[in-house]
């Protein structure tokens, strides 16, 4: 490539490259005042050892991410390879569901934010930065308390059939 020479993305090459990074599938629990809610979540990972930090991408139209942006935490539980019907109870917006926890049972972690009962475990993060770019906030939690439910494989997107990316 030449100097001052402007390259054309390739967007399928993108879609199809950003499509084979991998992610596991969580349930993250927020909290507002008394209100609870939670939604699945896929682009999350860990960002440092000490002190230990995750980052949690959320859609800025989502009215979770107003949840974690005014309470300041929320929880990720981690389900278990198979919870596919678990996740899927909790990937469309609460305005059209209504109270996603009905059937669930949860418990509140130290944060307030709830926590799935039948998950591997969780962790529970005070946000301690966010990045806002594009129509995701990158928030950088602090793990403040973590629990371990029981053994198991952690559920994947990819085993879904499902994509969320590219």
């Amino acid at each position: 490539m030449h100097r001052g020479q402007i390259t054309l993305l390739d967007e399928q090459a993108k879609k199809t490259m950003l499509l084979k990074i991998p992610h596991g599938l969580y349930v993250c629990g927020v909290k507002q005042g008394e209100e609870v809610n939670g939604f699945t979540a896929s682009w999350v990972m860990q960002a440092s050892f000490q002190p230990p930090l995750v980052v949690n991408c959320v859609n800025t139209k989502s009215s979770s991410h107003a949840m974690i942006k005014s309470s300041g935490v929320f929880a990720l539980s981690v389900l278990e390879a198979g919870q596919k019907d678990m996740a899927q109870k909790f990937f469309k917006p609460q305005r059209r569901v209504g109270d996603k926890f009905d059937d669930v049972e949860f418990y509140l972690g130290e944060t307030g934010c709830p926590i799935i009962s039948d998950s591997l475990g969780y962790l529970e993060c005070r946000v301690v930065g966010s990045v806002e770019q594009g129509d995701h906030t990158v928030f950088v939690g602090e793990v403040i308390a973590a629990g371990v439910h029981r053994e198991g494989e952690p559920l994947l997107l990819e085993s879904t059939g499902w994509q969320y990316g590219g």
